[in-house]
């Protein structure tokens, strides 16, 4: 098959190798950084006729040259980060471009892959992906990249976006029955709530394989033939994972967040009502408890609901911010005090409720579930807060 591939390699030279391995004619170094300027982009679309492009665009700085196979010139990947991809992936942790942090779907290699080599798969979300391919130095694979619109595979999953019709279609666009000899590929294991391994058996030829949990253990998975331990298995969500995934939280409120200092500030310079610090500490605080803090102390909160275990927290920062105004017993309290016991819970509530879709503790229905009876309690509580606070400026101005 792609043994008898006689396309030489641009540079001149030649590697004995099942498929042979084409070297970029114009790289330039800077440090240690590779700079490609004529590697071609992945197999990834077919034409009208139903035949592979033969055209090549320049490749992303993150390859290193072409394969050429049976299937056509496939895109060789470095497996060592550099400061751009820890740059990008801290920028999207931030909500930084989180959108178009993605990478072209298609077929690329690492190493010296020939027909014999595993397949693995993974999102197209750079940072997905990026976290794959650093635990591939020595290995010599195919990386698979699915179309996940540019979500990590856990969400994709969740959305459908990583799923049984993107890993069938992508097979067949990138034709990897004429890479590869086997017929079998390497799903992560937390991919598998949205894939079926039966449908894709049988509409493609090509057998599931789950493989473990963190992209860490994937080369002692492989060099136990594809066989997971039971620590592989076992999906971790310590602490320090839980406050990695905090900021985009944060971010997500900077927007909102915005808008009501806007009205807040043109409140004040109309003279409607007085901005001071002690009036704001409150909010940030309660932001800071659903996003931050909730997320962070999760398992030791009480409570099953995570609408229920941001309330918790919420009241608990109301109760610290009470005593520290020492204002609760005064005889307007009511108009001060109570509607901060109604809106720092439904804040915090609100955003640890936000939190489910970063979490794997939880599944789409039982989010569903609890949105039905969180989201009214959440907004009447907050209702009711605004409504006291709003008399009480009418009353005592």
């Amino acid at each position: 098959m792609s043994a008898e591939n006689k396309s030489g390699p641009c540079c001149g030279g030649q590697q004995s190798t099942a498929f042979k391995i084409l070297p970029c004619c114009d790289q330039q170094k800077t440090g240690n950084t590779e700079l490609v300027s004529s590697v071609p982009s992945p197999i990834s679309e077919q034409d009208n006729s139903g035949q592979i492009s033969s055209s090549f665009c320049p490749g992303p700085y993150w390859t290193r040259g072409f394969i050429d196979t049976g299937a056509g010139k496939i895109p060789l990947i470095d497996t060592k980060l550099v400061f751009r991809d820890i740059l990008g992936g801290w920028k999207a942790r931030w909500g930084i471009n989180r959108m178009d942090y993605r990478i072209s779907p298609g077929i690329y290699g690492v190493g010296n892959p020939d027909g014999s080599s595993p397949v693995l798969v993974t999102a197209n979300y750079k940072m997905s992906f990026d976290s794959l391919r650093k635990e591939l130095s020595g290995l010599d694979v195919w990386v698979m990249v699915i179309d996940t619109n540019g979500i990590n595979v856990w969400c994709a999953a969740g959305k459908g976006t990583f799923g049984t019709e993107e890993i069938i279609k992508r097979i067949n666009v990138v034709q990897l029955s004429r890479i590869v000899s086997h017929r079998t590929i390497i799903v992560p294991q937390l991919g598998a709530p949205g894939v079926a391994a039966h449908e894709v058996r049988k509409q493609s030829g090509f057998k599931v394989v789950y493989g473990p949990v963190r992209a860490c253990d994937i080369k002692e998975f492989l060099k136990a033939g594809m066989k997971a331990t039971r620590e592989m298995r076992v999906v971790e969500f310590n602490f320090f994972d839980r406050l990695f995934l905090t900021p985009i939280e944060v971010v997500g409120t900077l927007k909102p967040l915005a808008m009501i200092a806007a009205a807040v500030l043109i409140a004040h310079v109309a003279g409607l009502i007085s901005v001071s610090f002690s009036g704001i500490y409150p909010f940030i605080g309660a932001i800071l408890t659903g996003a931050v803090i909730s997320p962070a102390l999760l398992p030791w909160i009480p409570g099953h609901a995570f609408s229920l275990k941001g309330w918790l927290m919420g009241l608990l920062w109301a109760l610290v911010v009470l005593y520290l105004k020492g204002d609760l017993f005064q005889y307007n309290g009511i108009f001060s005090s109570v509607p901060l016991l109604l809106l720092l819970p439904a804040i915090s509530s609100f955003l640890a409720l936000n939190f489910t879709g970063a979490s794997t503790y939880t599944s789409l229905s039982g989010v569903k579930s609890e949105m039905r009876f969180a989201m009214p309690a959440i907004v009447t509580s907050a209702s009711g807060g605004i409504v006291l606070w709003l008399a009480g400026l009418f009353i005592y101005r």
